[in-house]
């Protein structure tokens, strides 16, 4: 799915730099706010990455009852979006309390599969009764609940309002209804509404009308938060952070190669240089991975991302590395996020115990934001392919970004020894919700919630690490020190 459209998550393909802000999840490949953004200012027009789990054989098969059918009209729980299904297409409706506006539309291509122009896949499920129904995305992990409604909101029926005002209300309220982190950033945002609506007026310029909700959204320090208009890209970043870009990736990689893999006795990159592994001296593995996402070519599928990555597990995690790796060191301190799916993938690797790496939730009441869809279990089951569970330092900072912080808390209740090093990560969980305004505008925001076992997020603050170090400062690199590498290997080593 494109990233300026809604219904489906947006997650970043390609990590960029400021304005190369946050990676988007969307239905098309797996991203985060971040990537989609940094693909935007680079001059592409990338496809999100939304996460889904494969479905299974028994979910494939059906009985001999009939099953209802999905054609008609659906409020989806929590995302502001009704769907419409009629004579083979699947219609996207972005809503408000003020607005209505076209979202993405796809053509059915199987059964409760629907095939978007870009090649994003969406699978809508009855059930139970003919009220009921679930949607998922190809590259995205969870569903989301479908209740049956009569007919389209009467806004959706009526032309859609225009002008710089009509656009100011959109982003406003879209943010209101949506966005679950105002009180946790301090942000008043009907003060906001009140200071700067009155400066928007009929002859208020795209340009002004810009840096107005740039302005808005500024204080949130939200790196899932966009305002788009083409190529301009107004994003930010937590303070004392940078956001991943190809720059600041390649730096990092030679650094790494020269400074922490001279000694290595094997290495090897996979999926277009996303992923390196390389075998220490005794007997430790290191593995970086600078983003859950562009594993294949722009365009391709989502199951060629998929089967890059398993073809690079599968020559890495090999029977004989898994018995014989000592400690694995896991690299996430360059990652600009992607698919969650992906990195759930890579967690299957990593256990022979079936446990669950998050819970997944969405704000679901414009007037409150503390009520929240129903927390989804996401689970890691083992892979059938050989395994390594042994301990694990995996290492993180500022700019670990998105689908690389639902990886790294995907680690922490793995069963065997993780241990984090380095810095807390950005700080960004949430699939991005991508809304069209009036006039050709659009913006990302974020209205998920990730939860550990015990109800928590780390919306705003990051993961932290048991173990703090620097990474990657000015110093650092002019000393040629990379004391969180040293420090991880020091703890898989020690005895």
């Amino acid at each position: 799915m494109r990233a300026t459209r809604s219904a489906s998550p947006a997650r970043v393909t390609e990590p960029l730099a400021h304005p190369e802000g946050p990676i988007v999840r969307t239905a098309t490949v797996t991203a985060t706010a971040t990537a989609v953004v940094l693909a935007l200012a680079a001059g592409a027009a990338p496809s999100a990455v939304a996460h889904e789990r494969p479905t299974t054989g028994d979910e494939r098969r059906t009985t001999g009852e009939k099953r209802p059918t999905a054609d008609g009209y659906w409020r989806v729980d929590g995302y502001g979006t009704v769907l419409a299904l009629r004579n083979g297409i699947l219609q996207e409706y972005q809503t408000t309390s003020v607005s209505c506006l076209k979202g993405d539309s796809a053509r059915r291509t199987g059964n409760g599969r629907y095939t978007a122009a870009d090649g994003s896949v969406r699978t809508v499920r009855t059930g139970p009764g003919k009220d009921r129904a679930t949607l998922s995305f190809d590259s995205s992990v969870g569903h989301r609940a479908l209740r049956r409604v009569q007919a389209l909101p009467d806004d959706c029926t009526r032309p859609a309002p225009k002008g710089p005002r009509a656009a100011f209300d959109v982003f406003w309220q879209s943010f209101a209804e949506n966005y679950p982190f105002f009180a946790a950033k301090g942000v008043d945002w009907d003060a906001v509404r009140e200071r700067y609506r009155p400066q928007v007026h009929t002859d208020t310029t795209r340009k002004e009308l810009f840096s107005i909700f740039s302005k808005m959204v500024k204080p949130l320090h939200d790196a899932h938060v966009a305002v788009i208009d083409g190529k301009r890209v107004y994003a930010e970043v937590r303070p004392g952070t940078v956001m991943p870009s190809k720059k600041l990736d390649t730096k990092v990689k030679k650094f790494i190669e020269k400074r922490d893999l001279k000694h290595a006795t094997y290495r090897k990159d996979f999926a277009g240089g996303r992923i390196t592994y390389a075998d220490l001296p005794g007997g430790q593995g290191y593995l970086r991975i600078s983003g859950f996402a562009g594993y294949a070519p722009q365009g391709a599928p989502f199951a060629a991302h998929l089967a890059e990555l398993d073809r690079a597990l599968d020559t890495v995690l090999t029977k004989d590395r898994t018995q014989r790796l000592k400690g694995l060191m896991i690299d996430l301190r360059v990652n600009g996020g992607g698919s969650d799916l992906l990195g759930i993938r890579i967690a299957e690797r990593l256990t022979d115990t079936p446990y669950v790496a998050y819970s997944k939730r969405a704000r679901n009441d414009p007037a409150d934001p503390g009520k929240h869809t129903r927390p989804e279990p996401i689970r890691v089951r083992p892979a059938d392919a050989p395994r390594y569970t042994g301990p694990i330092a995996l290492l993180t900072g500022g700019s670990t970004v998105s689908a690389g912080e639902t990886f790294t808390q995907a680690l922490m209740d793995r069963p065997g020894r993780t241990v984090r090093v380095g810095r807390p990560t950005q700080g960004v969980f949430s699939d991005v919700l991508a809304r069209d305004l009036p006039g050709g505008m659009a913006v990302w925001l974020p209205n998920e919630e990730f939860l550990t076992r015990t109800g928590r997020t780390f919306d705003g603050t990051g993961v932290p690490p048991h173990l703090s170090e620097p990474v990657f400062t000015k110093e650092e690199f002019a000393k040629n020190r990379d004391s969180a590498f040293d420090r991880a290997l020091r703890v898989l080593t020690a005895r």
